[in-house]
């Protein structure tokens, strides 16, 4: 009996598999998601209010916004291991 070495080569880069990884593409569509909705629930709140908005109350609550959508798609919940 003879045995072949069998090689897998993945395709593509580590950032190339990431990036057609369908739970990374559903993870980066609700960080956007979620980055809009802080900026939204900042400029609703507080920014409609003020002629100038500060910036770093902006980059805030868009950074806010965005973790919760990475923490929705990505909390243990959400994973099934509640």
């Amino acid at each position: 009996m003879e045995f072949k070495k069998l090689e897998i080569r993945e395709d593509g880069n580590w950032l190339q598999r990431k990036i057609k990884n369908p739970h990374t593409k559903k993870t980066m569509i609700y960080m956007l998601l979620g980055a809009v909705g802080g900026f939204l629930f900042y400029y609703f709140t507080e920014g409609m209010h003020m002629e100038v908005m500060p910036r770093g109350e902006v980059i805030q609550g868009t950074l806010v916004g965005a973790f919760l959508g990475f923490f929705i798609t990505n909390s243990p919940c959400a994973k099934g291991h509640c």
